[in-house]
């Protein structure tokens, strides 16, 4: 179970908000670093994204000291970061906010085994989301044996 992501994006507090929107729950500011915001779903297992700054990177702190919050003027663009979550919004509402944001958004077929939607934060950070309709075959394949039967037939080919 993972309980929250972070990720790293230029306008932190309006994706915080768009994500929140997606979940109909609520987005607040983070905080561990001023400029960052983390938007809840608010279901019991606390399902949280964490938006921070682009410029911000995480690094170990020293000894027995937590993580420290450094800026850096690095920007990668795109990232392989990104999250598969369940929203409770209807397709045609994500469709309605990735036009309202001009951001991609694109329906699509993982690995022959489910379908969801490709949603780009930023047009730079890929969340996959899967709305109510998706949700079925989605569960489906990720019982466990059925699971397990999929990357038996995902290695054999």
């Amino acid at each position: 179970m993972i309980h929250h992501i972070s990720i790293a994006v230029n306008n932190p507090l309006h994706v915080s908000n768009v994500i929140a929107e997606l979940w109909q729950g609520q987005a607040i500011p983070f905080p561990g670093h001023e400029g960052s915001y983390i938007a809840f779903n608010f279901d019991a297992y606390g399902t949280a994204i964490e938006v921070m700054p682009k410029s911000l990177i995480l690094k170990p702190g020293l000894e027995k000291t937590p993580v420290q919050f450094s800026d850096s003027n690095f920007d990668a663009g795109y990232t392989a970061t990104h999250a598969n979550i369940a929203v409770p919004v209807s397709e045609a509402k994500i469709w309605e906010i990735a036009d309202r944001e001009g951001w991609r958004a694109v329906r699509c077929r993982r690995a022959g085994l489910v379908e969801l939607i490709e949603f780009w934060v930023e047009n730079q950070v890929m969340l996959e989301l899967l709305p109510p309709n998706l949700m079925p075959e989605y569960l489906a394949v990720v019982q466990p044996e059925s699971l397990k039967a999929a990357l038996r037939n995902l290695i054999a080919s």
